[in-house]
């Protein structure tokens, strides 16, 4: 009996089930909006990172927020002080400085036990402030000013900014709690987006020498445009320099965006003009500024047809053939009703509406044909005299200038109002962006020594992630969860097609055995005996018509007819009794070589009689009759 083989897929499916997991998980960093714990992150990571030292002595302000998460809610409110103030020009219920400010770890945590200031809500209106350090204002005298944070905008940006503020010194920061849009600030630095324009603010306020106005002075725009801090979810560092020189040094990621001179480089300028427009100067009625006038002797070509239109219809353009010139392209809609609530008195006598005729769908066209439109070879236009030098031309006039009454000049805008606090002020229509590694300094190298401890060893830390392929793939597709379902589709083209390979030729090799074991089983039990009688008559009656050939098919019979004889007896007995199918196997095996040596011996005795001369029928009769003698001893 045939055995059936059984189907391997428990392996297989355990193999690519393997597979996909290796795939989606060989890296062990957390990607989009997964939260883990530290104890997550690489060992060396959190080996190396260690919550910077504030040294009051060398930083005017430093904050890492790493000391300000134990879990309780007001935690923050140890050093960060939430604005409970109102907008003047906001309505009521958008007037509040409601926004949520906590202290957690980035979404995509980095470092060990790093955390930052996060933005939690959007839309709304948010304000939180932090005085300097031991209160000690910075005072902009023969110092650099270094102002110095991290911004991660975890969930991108679309309208909203993400800068600071340093609050000057005066009335507005006595209380932190009622600190608001208005609250005066010295410089205000940071990126911020709405659409597509993006900016990166350097603004400070100078004050008027002469009569103490302040006048917001806005930086000019670096020449590269800065897109990856808005869309990447990454941690940029944002450091401004103001000298005393007056120069300033903006860097992104350590690398310098824009620079110039406060004196020069803002808008509008530090230091007014020494004279202005005289506003009560008014032009001549008699002055000519016209350039250049009409020729007044040149006149107009006989010719000269203004009336030619531009275009002309075509003249050699005909009607196509199959033009239907008394249907018209538009007609009123049969099915349109006439709606309950028309009024003719008010809104006219209804009419259905009108849409395109079915027949001049299958036609070249409908209504009255008209030949296209080309230029006019005799288009001339209106005709206008050329234009000569004016001799009168006096030039363009200009009011006089005077001496501007405004005017000042100051040297060292760098001089400006004392910085007394920290503050951020948004309102965003992104949530989650996070704050970190605040400094204000007056020395370059502390800032730098900061970043390196803190910003820089994210920098190598997400290099050495991004080495992956994964990674790599994730921050092209920009963390956006909705990717993720595609990118694992896609990884999954060459699983889902080696699987439909297996599986067809899985159909192909069943279709294959399956036949063979119809094959087999058919030759192991053969067609009743009544059927071998026939096929053996049959034999015999082709003998008499065709004579040596009819020899060959009577030893085919007879060996044919003495194998079922003996393959029917083995499959009677294996549906009598299944259990001695071994046996009957046996037993058919030696009946099987039986026939084989009767077969032989036949083929010698015909080969005898073929020899001689005697005729074919009577040895296929005594052949026949030989046959039926063995068959029934061997039943």
């Amino acid at each position: 009996m045939m055995k059936l083989n059984r189907p391997r897929w428990s392996p297989l499916l355990w193999r690519i089930a393997l597979l996909s997991t290796v795939l989606l998980f060989h890296n062990p960093v957390v990607h989009g909006n997964d939260e883990i714990s530290s104890e997550s992150q690489p060992a060396g990571d959190a080996e190396q990172y260690e919550t910077p030292t504030v040294d009051p002595k060398r930083m005017y302000f430093a904050e890492h927020f790493d000391d300000l998460f134990d879990g309780a809610s007001d935690a923050i409110e140890k050093r960060w002080v939430k604005s409970k103030a109102k907008k003047d020009d906001a309505a009521e219920e958008v007037a509040k400085y409601d926004g949520e400010w906590a202290v957690e770890q980035p979404q995509r945590p980095i470092l060990a036990n790093d955390y930052g200031l996060v933005l939690k809500s959007k839309a709304k209106h948010a304000a939180i402030a932090s005085p300097l350090l031991l209160n000690r204002p910075f005072v902009f005298e023969d110092k650099p000013l270094v102002v110095q944070y991290e911004v991660n905008l975890q969930e991108g940006q679309e309208c909203g900014g993400s800068y600071i503020k340093l609050l000057s010194v005066g009335d507005g920061t006595k209380d932190l709690k009622q600190f608001h849009d208005k609250t005066p600030y010295t410089i205000m630095f940071g990126p911020d987006k709405c659409g597509n324009d993006v900016k990166l603010h350097f603004i400070f306020r100078h004050v008027n020498p002469i009569n103490g106005t302040i006048t917001e002075k806005h930086c000019n725009k670096q020449k590269d445009r800065l897109d990856d801090p808005f869309k990447d979810k990454r941690p940029h560092l944002y450091q401004l320099i103001i000298r005393p020189d007056n120069t300033y040094t903006i860097r992104v990621d350590h690398k310098t965006v824009n620079e110039g001179s406060l004196l020069t480089n803002f808008t509008p300028a530090v230091n007014p003009p020494a004279e202005i427009d005289d506003p009560e100067d008014r032009k001549p009625e008699n002055w000519d500024d016209r350039e250049k006038i009409p020729d007044p002797e040149a006149t107009k070509p006989d010719d000269w047809n203004e009336d030619e239109p531009a275009q002309i219809p075509d003249p050699k353009a005909t009607k196509p053939a199959g033009w239907l010139d008394d249907v018209e392209e538009m007609v009123p809609d049969s099915s349109a009703v006439k709606p309950e609530d028309w009024d003719n008195d008010m809104d006219g006598e209804w009419e259905p509406p009108l849409i395109p005729n079915p027949m001049c769908e299958k036609a070249v066209g409908c209504g009255l044909w008209k030949a296209p439109m080309v230029p006019n070879p005799n288009y001339k236009g209106k005709w206008r005299p050329p234009l000569i030098a004016n001799v009168n031309y006096q030039g363009k006039w200009a009011p006089r200038k005077i001496s501007n009454p405004d005017f000042f000049e100051d040297l060292t805008p760098f001089r400006m109002t004392p910085i007394a606090a920290v503050g951020i002020e948004l309102w965003s229509m992104s949530n989650d962006i996070l704050f970190d590694n605040i400094v204000i300094c007056d020395d370059e190298s502390v800032a730098d020594e900061w970043a390196a401890q803190t910003f820089d060893l994210k920098v190598k830390t997400l290099d050495r992630q991004a080495q992956t392929l994964w990674d790599r793939a994730m921050r092209y597709i920009n963390y956006k969860p909705g990717y993720w379902g595609a990118y694992f589709v896609y990884c999954s083209i060459p699983l889902i097609a080696y699987v439909w390979f297996l599986w067809s030729r899985r159909d192909k090799e069943g279709d294959a055995k399956a036949e063979i074991g119809r094959k087999k089983k058919n030759d192991d039990y053969p067609a009743p005996e009544h059927e071998q009688d026939e096929l053996v008559g049959g034999a015999g009656e082709e003998a008499e018509d065709d004579g040596r050939s009819s020899k060959t098919k009577l030893n085919a019979a007879a060996t044919g007819s003495s194998g079922s004889r003996s393959a029917s007896s083995a499959g009677e007995a294996y549906a009598e009794n299944e259990d001695e199918r071994d046996g009957d196997e046996a037993e058919e095996d030696e009946e099987d070589d039986e026939a084989q040596e009767e077969a032989q011996e036949m083929e010698a005795g015909e080969e005898e009689a073929s020899s001689s001369d005697a005729p074919v029928d009577s040895k296929n009769s005594e052949g026949g009759e030989g046959l039926k003698k063995r068959r029934a001893r061997k039943d």
